[in-house]
C-alpha cells in the first residue's frame, strides 16, 4: 500500500498537461441519472478513516466529525518523526478514537528501533493497534524488509496489541511482484491467515482505495478460495475532485480503477466537478447483500479530499448511526 507516499508525491506532479495525456480525453458524453440515495449502513457501521499528522493537525475537534471509537488510522509518511506520529496517536486516544498508527517495515532500521516505537505508542498514548505494511520506501533502510518480518519479531504480541491489520492489493503490486503476478502478495497473505491462528490479536486485511468493485469483489472470492479466511475492510477514496484523485491513482499505481476515472473524465471541466464514492459504496453494499459469507466485512476511508467533507458524506449515507469500532472483523 502506497497511499502515504503517495500524499507527498502527488502534491508535486504537474495537472492538465499530465492528466490529458493519460486520460486521453473524448468527447463523447452520456447522460446518467443520478443513483437515489440509499443507506449503506452495512458496511459504513462502523468505519475506519486515515490522517497524517498534519491533517489531523487542520481538524480542532474530531469529536465534532467522528462517531465515538471510529478507528483513525495514522500514516506514518516518509520524513515524519515518530514524536509527531506519537503525539497525533495520544489525541486522538484522549479524545476516544481508536487508534491504528502504520508501522512501514521499510522505513524502520532495525528491531531495536521497531521495539522503541512500539514502547512509544503503548507509554505515552495508549496504542494496541497497528497497520503493518511495507511502506514507501523502495529498499528497505535497514534489516526490515517486510510486515512478515514486524510480525515475526513477536513485539506486538509481547506489548499487548490486540488488532493488526495487514495491507491487501486487489490490483496487485508491482513493488512485490514486479512480474506482474499475484505470486507473492497471495502467499504473503496466506503466511499472515496463518499467523492469526498463533496471535491473540485480531488481524485483518485493509486494502488501497480503488475505483471499480468488480475488481475488489473478483480479488475477494479469489483469496478466500486460496484459503484466506481474514475479514477485508475495502479502502474507499472520500469526496473530492477528479483532478485530485486522478493524482493519487497515478501515484499509488492503481491500474484497473484508472480506467474507471477515465470514462468518468468525458471532458476538461468534469475535472472540477466533485467525485463521491456513492456507487462504488452502493455495489459493494449490494453485492455483500447478495453473497453474506464474503470476507468484505467494512470500509476504510482515505480522506483525499479532506477530513471534513469525507466524515459529512459517511453521515449522509447512513441511516444508521456508526457504531464503535469493536468485534472481530
Amino acid at each position: 500500500m502506497k497511499i502515504a507516499a503517495a500524499i507527498n508525491i502527488a502534491l508535486g506532479m504537474r495537472k492538465e498537461n499530465r492528466l490529458m495525456a493519460i486520460l486521453k480525453f473524448t468527447d463523447r458524453t452520456k447522460n446518467k441519472s443520478a443513483l437515489a440515495a440509499k443507506d449503506m449502513s452495512s458496511l459504513l457501521n462502523p468505519y475506519s478513516i486515515e490522517v497524517t499528522p498534519k491533517t489531523a493537525a487542520k481538524i480542532s475537534d474530531f469529536s465534532r466529525l467522528l462517531p465515538p471509537g471510529t478507528r483513525v488510522y495514522i500514516a506514518h509518511i516518509t520524513g515524519t518523526s515518530i514524536q509527531d506520529m506519537v503525539a497525533t496517536a495520544k489525541r486522538l486516544r484522549r479524545d476516544g478514537f481508536a487508534v491504528m498508527p502504520h508501522f512501514p517495515a521499510r522505513s524502520i532500521p532495525d528491531i531495536a528501533t521497531l521495539g522503541s516505537w512500539i514502547e512509544l505508542y503503548r507509554n505515552e498514548a495508549d496504542v494496541t493497534e497497528a497497520l503493518l505494511l511495507g511502506g514507501g520506501e523502495t529498499r528497505p533502510v535497514g534489516t526490515i524488509e517486510s510486515s512478515i518480518h514486524l510480525l515475526e519479531s513477536g513485539l506486538f504480541d509481547r506489548h499487548g496489541f490486540k488488532r493488526l491489520h495487514v495491507a491487501g492489493h486487489p490490483e496487485g503490486s508491482r513493488d512485490i511482484d514486479p512480474d506482474g503476478t499475484t505470486s507473492n502478495v497471495d502467499s504473503a497473505l496466506k503466511w499472515k491467515t496463518d499467523f492469526s491462528r498463533m496471535t491473540d490479536a485480531e488481524m485483518a486485511i485493509v486494502t488501497q482505495f480503488g475505483f471499480e468493485p468488480g475488481v475488489i469483489t473478483t480479488w475477494a472470492e479469489r483469496i478466500a478460495e486460496a484459503g484466506v479466511s481474514l475479514p477485508i475492510h475495502v479502502g474507499i477514496a472520500g469526496p473530492a475532485k477528479l483532478q485530485t484523485l486522478i493524482k493519487f491513482a497515478i501515484s499509488c499505481g492503481v491500474g484497473p480503477s484508472l480506467k474507471v476515472l477515465q470514462k468518468r473524465a468525458l471532458d476538461v471541466t468534469r475535472l472540477l466537478m466533485p467525485y463521491e464514492p456513492t456507487e462504488m459504496v452502493d455495489a459493494l453494499t449490494a453485492y455483500v447483500e447478495n453473497n453474506p459469507a464474503s470476507l468484505i466485512s467494512q470500509l476504510h476511508l482515505f480522506p483525499l479530499g479532506g477530513i471534513e467533507p469525507a466524515a459529512r458524506w459517511v453521515g449522509d449515507n447512513t441511516v444508521t448511526q456508526p457504531q464503535p469500532a469493536t468485534g472481530t472483523s
